[in-house]
């Protein structure tokens, strides 16, 4: 590929989309989102040699223009840029509609008028809600069970339909429950290593019982990098889940963390951590087959081994005191 766009670039996953493709020796444009302060999000983290291999626009996925001007000169693009904090979207619907689903358009919009020759989309796994049925495969029905993955319902809606009404080539990616270094302390993983790194023993949580289909984000970046690289007959219009093929529960999940991190867990139930009745996902467990078969893509964190020598990097990464300090242990980040 030529150049190669990254929306999202200064967020969790879209930096290590960044680091990924300049190991490749990829031409890479990182898109980040305007800021007074003049910061590139987590891209700030890279050393100086990798800050001086890629480009960085700073915009807003919201402003058309914005976008296109981006875009401009890039073959391809990986779209990563959304909001994505499931209780923020109970107080703010509004800004999820305004950035996942017209951010969305725009890029689209962009793609198709400059002749973009691959672009991804990506999705999550909480467009499915509660599974009907296991493993998830792409046929499962979606569900909309908060203003967050209604959102990214009706952004997947619109990556399809651009493919079919004017063949842009889009190809959705859909990540089950992504963690790693750098994530946001609102997802499960990172609030319980960061609580215990802190050096507590007993640690809020809301439910226990729901399962998720973990992903370390080492794979998922493969996976959506696999996603411009893939043959377009095997791809372009396709939406393709990227899982372990594995679930585990929130539960059994702590205790795992507290065996790597060589800590006895203590749990209290924090009210304000649970999901409103009826919006939890109670499981998800992804079908990868489709992945295997079309990206050519397998997890290399699969299976408990898999998911325990993720933890472990993990905890190391949010064990590093410049790395913990980044966070605010004590309080609960919505």
């Amino acid at each position: 590929m030529g150049k190669v766009l990254v929306t999202g670039a200064d967020g969790f996953i879209g930096s290590h989309v960044v680091e990924a493709l300049l190991a490749k020796g990829q031409d890479v444009r990182a898109f980040v989102q305007y800021n007074s302060f003049g910061t590139w999000g987590w891209l700030d983290s890279l050393i100086a040699d990798q800050k001086a291999a890629f480009e960085v626009v700073a915009g807003d996925v919201r402003d058309a223009n914005s976008v296109r001007e981006a875009m401009r000169g890039c073959t391809a693009v990986i779209h990563l840029a959304a909001l994505i904090a499931i209780p923020y979207s109970y107080q703010a619907p509004q800004s999820y509609i305004d950035t996942n689903i017209n951010g969305t358009l725009n890029v689209l919009q962009a793609a198709r008028d400059l002749g973009v020759e691959r672009m991804v989309h990506t999705s999550t796994s909480e467009v499915y809600g509660t599974a009907q049925y296991v493993p998830i495969d792409e046929r499962h029905p979606l569900v909309g069970q908060s203003p967050y993955s209604a959102s990214k319902i009706g952004a997947d809606q619109m990556a399809l339909a651009f493919h079919a009404s004017f063949a842009t080539p889009v190809v959705t990616i859909r990540p089950f429950n992504t963690y790693g270094p750098r994530q946001s302390a609102r997802a499960v993983i990172p609030t319980i290593i960061m609580q215990v790194a802190a050096g507590h023993t007993r640690i809020r949580l809301g439910s226990l019982s729901p399962t998720r289909d973990f992903s370390f984000v080492a794979d998922t970046a493969r996976g959506l990098i696999c996603g411009i690289e893939a043959p377009a007959s095997a791809v372009v219009g396709q939406t393709i889940n990227l899982g372990s093929n594995f679930e585990i529960s929130i539960g059994d999940s702590v205790a795992m963390i507290g065996a790597v991190m060589g800590v006895n867990i203590v749990i209290e139930q924090d009210g304000q951590r649970l999901r409103p009745q009826g919006s939890e996902v109670e499981r998800l467990w992804s079908d990868n087959s489709l992945a295997r078969e079309r990206l050519g893509w397998v997890p290399h964190y699969a299976g408990l081994d898999g998911l325990r020598r993720g933890l472990s990097e993990t905890a190391e990464w949010f064990g590093n005191p410049s790395h913990l300090n980044l966070y605010k242990a004590d309080r609960y980040v919505v």
